[in-house]
């Protein structure tokens, strides 16, 4: 009986290893950390920044040393977090309207690559039916979990 329990607790234990080592070599295979980013994403950034303006969503999901990236000529311009939550109440103080179609995005995450306590989200946003955005944000994951830490993007048209 002994030699039996034994055999099967091997077995188990082969299984395990062999089930954790497919996971990390197969790419189909879903890390569980894909669907808190994306939910994270999704509230603090799509509705944070976009649909909804709701900058406690922003100061929830994103590091307070966020920072987002654009070039202008062979400079780089740097809008901080703090920069861009003063935007957005303005744009609330200023009578922003959420069903307005102009203030309505659509999105997609075409891309959630997660390893180890780093991400890297693409997101692509669209308006009135036109791709406006290509977004990449970058995600670390903290004691508290994960916050978005910085981003570069690419304005269509």
């Amino acid at each position: 009986m002994k030699i039996k329990l034994a055999l099967i607790f091997s077995l188990l234990s082969i299984t395990a290893a062999v089930t954790a080592s497919f996971r990390s070599l197969n790419p189909f295979v879903e890390n569980p950390e894909v669907e808190v980013i994306k939910s994270l994403v999704q509230s603090a950034y799509i509705n944070g920044a976009f649909n909804a303006l709701d900058t406690e969503a922003m100061r929830k999901g994103f590091h307070p040393d966020f920072a987002f990236y654009a070039p202008k000529g062979e400079e780089i311009v740097k809008t901080t977090i703090a920069d861009w939550i003063a935007k957005k109440e303005q744009q609330k103080a200023n009578g922003y309207d959420p069903k307005d179609p102009k203030n309505v995005w659509e999105y997609s995450l075409c891309v959630v690559d997660v390893t180890g306590v780093a991400a890297q989200v693409k997101v692509e946003l669209y308006n009135q039916n036109k791709h406006v955005f290509t977004d990449y944000l970058s995600l670390l994951k903290f004691d508290s979990g994960w916050k978005i830490v910085g981003k570069v993007y690419h304005r269509h048209g």
